[in-house]
């Protein structure tokens, strides 16, 4: 990995409950290139993704997500 770090935010349109969101946490944050996964308590469809633009493509960060039968979408790209 880099040392150059960006951040992206996944809106999941789905509610979910603490086990998948903690789930989808987990799976986003195993990717290769990826620093840190985290959904807000407050803001429990959005998704915060550091990560490293040279290691990972942003869309494949979706991937974890939608293989759950999810709707998402990036946001701010």
């Amino acid at each position: 990995m880099s040392d150059w770090c960006t951040d992206v935010v996944i809106h999941i349109d789905e509610e979910l409950d603490d086990a998948n969101i903690h789930d989808i946490e987990r799976d986003v944050g195993m990717i290769d290139g990826v620093y840190s996964a985290c959904v807000h308590e407050k803001a429990r469809h959005l998704l915060v993704v550091d990560y490293d633009p040279e290691a990972v493509e942003t869309l494949s960060l979706l991937n974890p997500v939608q293989n759950r039968g999810l709707h998402a979408e990036l946001v701010g790209l």
